[in-house]
C-alpha cells in the first residue's frame, strides 16, 4: 500500500510541471497518502566557479526556491493544507534518489520533459529516477 508520494518538480518548467503535481496530488488523496514535493537547484559543480560569487548566494538561491516551491503548490493545490516541501542543490537525480530515501516515498511522481541533444546523450534525469529508484515511478507526460 502506498503511504508517502514524492513528487519531484521542476520550478524552471512549472507550467509543464503543474500536471505532475497535480496527478501526485491525486495519487495521495486516491491512497489516502502523505504527500511530499522535491525541487531540486543545481550547485556550482566546482569549488573554483563558486569563487567567483558572493558568499552566501546558493543560501539566498535556496531561500528563493523554497518561496517559489510554497508559491507554485499553493497556487496549484490551493485546497491542500499539508505538504511537505524539501529543496536540495546539487545533482537533481541524485538529490531526488536521496529525498526518496529520506522521506520514505512510496511512490515517486515526476515529469518526463522533451529531451534535448545533451539529455540523449546523458539520459534525462527521470529516466535515471526510474532506474534506481527503490520504489515505483510514475513518469507524466
Amino acid at each position: 500500500m502506498t503511504e508517502h508520494v514524492l513528487c519531484a518538480v521542476d520550478l524552471t518548467h512549472s507550467d509543464a510541471d503543474k500536471s505532475v503535481l497535480e496527478t501526485a496530488a491525486k495519487l495521495a488523496d486516491l491512497y489516502g497518502a502523505t504527500l511530499s514535493v522535491v525541487t531540486v537547484i543545481p550547485d556550482y559543480g566546482m569549488s573554483f566557479v563558486g569563487s567567483f560569487f558572493p558568499h552566501g548566494t546558493m543560501k539566498k538561491a535556496a531561500e528563493t526556491a523554497s518561496e517559489q516551491l510554497h508559491k507554485f503548490v499553493s497556487d496549484t493545490l490551493p485546497d491542500t493544507k499539508t505538504v511537505q516541501h524539501i529543496v536540495e542543490i546539487g545533482s537533481v537525480y541524485e538529490n531526488i534518489l536521496d529525498a526518496i530515501e529520506r522521506s520514505q516515498a512510496d511512490l515517486v511522481v515526476i515529469g518526463a520533459h522533451k529531451p534535448d541533444l545533451v539529455d540523449r546523450l546523458q539520459g534525462p534525469n527521470s529516466a535515471r529516477v526510474v532506474r534506481h529508484a527503490p520504489c515505483s515511478v510514475f513518469v507524466v507526460r
